[in-house]
């Protein structure tokens, strides 16, 4: 089978995590495959932001987990010790579309690689408040922006889950 059909049939969100930090090479590669991600008029506005440090991963943790209403001992991002978030140009008009793309992709490029990945909602919500404004600010990022979605990546700990069946009834041909 095609190795990125095979990759697409067998990528699983992951929900648990071993602490070990994935080599800088890994975390560049599956940041790469985000960036060429497709994008609406070929813009590639979407831009990512790869925390590697533990004390701002917890705080994310603790924030998103509050956002999403949960006890304060849940970690949202299931241990993993990566988070690469994804915003868009709150201007661009595909702004979630396109910052989607980019989240598909390195997840695809984690899985390839041997890495667990999950999607994580609430980069919204977060990049909404002071604290997540000023943190673009710290970073020299400028322009206005919205929270897309954060990839979790890490190694996997456990074994890598099975897909559901199917649904059928999802496909429709107007030939």
């Amino acid at each position: 089978m095609n190795e990125v059909l095979k990759a697409i049939k067998e990528r699983r969100s992951i929900r648990k995590f071993k602490p070990d930090m994935p080599g800088r090479k890994d975390i560049d590669a599956v940041i790469e495959a985000g960036l060429y991600a497709a994008s609406g008029k070929g813009t590639q506005s979407p831009i990512i932001i790869a925390v590697t440090n533990k004390e701002l991963r917890d705080k994310i943790s603790h924030d998103n987990c509050k956002i999403g209403g949960w006890d304060e001992s849940f970690d949202p991002f299931y241990g993993a010790p990566v988070i690469l978030i994804v915003l868009a140009p709150e201007d661009n008009f595909n702004n979630v579309r396109d910052g989607s793309l980019v989240l598909g992709n390195m997840m695809l490029a984690a899985h390839s690689l041997g890495l667990g990945s999950i999607w994580v909602n609430r980069a919204y919500e977060e990049f909404l408040t002071d604290d997540y404004r000023k943190l673009l600010v710290d970073l020299g990022i400028t322009g206005k922006y919205i929270g897309v979605g954060h990839c979790a990546l890490g190694f996997i700990d456990g074994e890598t889950p099975k897909a559901a069946p199917r649904k059928p009834g999802r496909v429709f041909y107007a030939e």
